[in-house]
C-alpha cells in the first residue's frame, strides 16, 4: 500500500478495504497531530483532534472529490475545524507565559546545547501560540507543516494571496514576539 496516492488509498477504503484506510491513516495521523498540537499547544486536544479528523474522514469516505484537492488538505480542512472549534469553545486557555528566552549558542555541544535548545524551542512555540488564530494557521500550515500556498489555501479556504498576506504578517508578529522574549532577557 505503501506505493498508492492518497487519492488512492481513499478510492480503496471507500469500496471496503480496511488495509487502504489503515495505511492512509499511518501516512497522515502524524501530520494531524503535529498542526493540531502547533494550533492549540495541547497534547490532550492534539491527540482527540487527530482521532475525530479520521473518524468523520471515515464518514465522508464517499464525499472526498479529489478534484477539489488532495487529500492532505481536505484531512487538515477537517482538522482546522476541529481546532477551531475546540479553541472557541475553550476561548481564553492558551495565552502566552511569561517567561525568558535563552540565545542558543551556534557550535557548542553537549547537555547544556540541548537545554538551550530546548528552552529556546519552547520560546517558538509559546510564541506561536501566542499568534492570532488566522495567523497562526498560516504559519503553521506553511512553515511548520510545510503546506505549499495553494495546500494552505485549500485547508483555510482563502485565496492563495490571502495565505500568502496572512503568513506575511504572522512572521511578523512572530518575529516582534520572539524580539520581546529576547529584550525581556536582557
Amino acid at each position: 500500500m505503501i506505493e498508492l496516492t492518497d487519492a488512492e488509498l481513499i478510492r480503496r477504503a471507500a469500496h471496503g478495504e480496511e488495509a487502504a484506510f489503515a495505511a492512509l491513516y499511518s501516512r497522515r495521523q502524524g501530520g494531524i497531530y503535529r498542526f493540531a498540537l502547533q494550533m492549540s499547544g495541547r497534547s490532550d486536544l492534539a491527540e482527540e483532534v487527530a482521532q475525530e479528523a479520521f473518524i468523520t474522514l471515515a464518514g465522508e469516505l464517499g464525499r472526498y472529490d479529489a478534484a477539489r484537492g488532495s487529500v492532505a488538505g481536505y484531512l487538515f480542512g477537517i482538522a482546522r475545524h476541529l481546532v477551531l472549534r475546540a479553541l472557541e469553545r475553550d476561548r481564553g486557555q492558551v495565552l502566552l507565559e511569561d517567561g525568558k528566552a535563552f540565545s542558543v549558542a551556534a557550535n557548542t555541544s553537549g547537555p547544556l546545547d540541548e537545554m538551550l535548545q530546548s528552552e529556546a524551542a519552547e520560546t517558538v512555540r509559546r510564541a506561536v501560540l501566542a499568534l492570532p488564530e488566522s495567523y497562526r494557521e498560516a504559519v503553521v500550515l506553511c512553515d511548520l507543516q510545510e503546506l505549499s500556498y495553494a495546500e494552505a489555501s485549500e485547508v483555510i479556504g482563502c485565496p492563495v494571496g490571502t495565505v500568502r498576506s496572512k503568513l506575511s504578517r504572522g512572521r511578523d508578529l512572530l518575529a516582534q514576539k520572539l524580539q520581546a522574549f529576547r529584550e525581556v532577557r536582557v
